[in-house]
């Protein structure tokens, strides 16, 4: 269980940062209270995740997910440009969060 509250508490990062972004320095109300919202979720599900699993495992699985997420949402959305060099970085970073789960 805590495991998948970490994954959807990572998916939740994504969502606040992508928002904090969408909210161009908070003069945006909807993405403002998305990103609010999605923060204190995001936070509280890695703070009780982290009840059951190690804190540098859960901290490094919930950043990667949500900083891969991240960047995907940039390519789709156009606001980041892929390259093979960010293609093969992310392939490290979630093979590392991958790794991470597996020795844990």
């Amino acid at each position: 269980m805590a495991w998948t509250v970490l994954i959807v508490s990572g998916v939740l990062e994504a969502v606040w940062a992508a928002a904090l972004s969408a909210s161009e320095g908070f003069r945006k109300p909807r993405p403002t209270v998305l990103f609010a919202v999605a923060l204190v979720a995001s936070m509280a599900g890695l703070a009780w995740a982290m009840t059951d699993l190690p804190t540098g495992t859960a901290y490094a699985v919930w950043v990667g997910i949500g900083a891969t997420l991240t960047v995907v949402w940039g390519f789709v959305t156009g606001q980041d440009r892929p390259n093979v060099a960010r293609v093969l970085l992310l392939v490290l970073l979630v093979g590392s969060v991958v790794g991470l789960k597996a020795v844990s």
